[in-house]
């Protein structure tokens, strides 16, 4: 989970805890007196629940967990959760663990009856002497729960997912079929170009092996449209969509879909093997992401797309150098170092190759000459440099 994803929840959080801390401590510190009578302790839950604002189920636990009281809820007492050990459940645990604790919000956690998204406060009951007897929960459903106004902002960093292993290991039993949307390109590309600009379309997703595309119109954003290669193929597509001015709230200038297309077509057609098969344009976030034939994917801010050229993807891009631990004696580290310099100026999808064809068992032809141990050496270098690759783009 991103950081600010993090940030995000726990403002929620915070939120709710200045919500209910104060409150539950107040209603517990009342509680005593009623532990030893059922029905008494009942009566004065069915109080203390008109009294929380949005919760579904009020019910008193003794210390360790073992429920005294029915599960209050908006219809009255229900007496199935009585005696119910509740020691394991995932909003005790903290509690359960940590005597000291007076008040816990708990993780979101999936209800085992109603398979809601909930959450759970627990407040320590006290005795006079300051003693832990039991505890007074309190079960939400998120959905019920007061939230912040604010919507939480994905980064606009570079991030790298990985997609399915099973097609990442059968990758060099598939090569590029050319699709109907191939041998139309730069047609295709053409219209999207229009539409984007002077039509109002500010999100397109390409699947160039699919041939076929969706797009978002700014008059109505909530839903996208299918547009087959037949339609693709008919410039007066475009007669189907209002022309617009350039949508104010675009990050990405007109200037630079032009480009964006070009490089995009470059990567589809790049390599037989890895290349391109989806890609997408969002004008008001400023994001290209793009799908590989290894089911990898690529989600960056345009400019960074542009900025990084093609020789990043296939070839001239001099990689950083990886710095070995420990390195066997009887090699010869200098010559090794100098094909894993070249290797690497070959670009990533040139140097991903090799690694799945290592990862397979293959004895790729460039390092066919090698002994054993000295492409086993290459493989640890270059897979040092991927790695250091992916967590600066990461972190960029």
């Amino acid at each position: 989970m991103s950081t600010s994803l993090r940030r995000s929840i726990a403002a929620q959080r915070a939120v709710l805890h200045d919500l209910l801390a104060a409150e539950l401590a107040r209603h517990a510190s009342e509680l005593p007196p009623f532990l030893g009578e059922r029905e008494k302790l009942d009566a004065r839950l069915q109080e203390i629940f008109v009294q929380i604002d949005d919760c579904k189920y009020v019910y008193v636990l003794d210390s360790a967990a073992v429920q005294l009281s029915s599960t209050v809820n908006r219809y009255g007492p229900d007496t199935e959760a009585f005696q119910r050990d509740r020691s394991e459940r995932p909003y005790m645990l903290a509690s359960m663990h940590d005597p000291s604790l007076a008040f816990d919000l708990s993780e979101a956690y999936l209800s085992r009856n109603k398979k809601r998204p909930s959450l759970t406060a627990i407040q320590a009951i006290l005795d006079a002497d300051g003693k832990r007897i039991g505890f007074l929960g309190v079960d939400f459903d998120l959905r019920e729960l007061p939230h912040t106004e604010v919507l939480y902002e994905e980064p606009s960093k570079w991030r790298q997912i990985k997609g399915d292993p099973a097609i990442r290991s059968g990758l060099f039993q598939q090569q590029r079929v050319t699709s109907l949307m191939d041998e139309k390109i730069d047609h295709v590309l053409s219209v999207h170009e229009a539409l984007l600009i002077d039509h109002g379309v500010f999100h397109v997703h390409l699947h160039f092996s699919g041939s076929r595309s969706t797009v978002w119109h700014i008059d109505d954003p909530y839903v996208y449209r299918l547009l087959s290669m037949d339609e693709l193929a008919d410039t007066s597509i475009c007669l189907a969509y209002p022309q617009r001015p350039y949508f104010e709230r675009n990050t990405v200038p007109e200037s630079a879909i032009a480009p964006i297309f070009q490089q995009l077509k470059a990567l589809r057609f790049s390599d037989e093997t890895i290349y391109l098969r989806n890609a997408s344009i969002n004008l008001v976030k400023g994001a290209v992401s793009l799908n590989f034939s290894c089911d990898g994917t690529h989600y960056l801010n345009y400019q960074e797309f542009l900025d990084r050229g093609l020789d990043f993807w296939i070839g001239a891009e001099t990689f950083p150098t990886a710095v070995c631990a420990a390195t066997p004696g009887d090699l010869d580290q200098q010559k090794l170092e100098a094909q894993i310099e070249e290797l690497a100026g070959e670009g990533c999808i040139a140097v991903n190759k090799l690694l799945y064809a290592l990862e397979r068992g293959e004895v790729p032809q460039q390092l066919a000459a090698l002994s054993p141990p000295e492409r086993e050496f290459v493989y640890s270098e270059l897979k040092a440099v991927m790695d250091i690759y992916e967590s600066n783009v990461r972190g960029a």
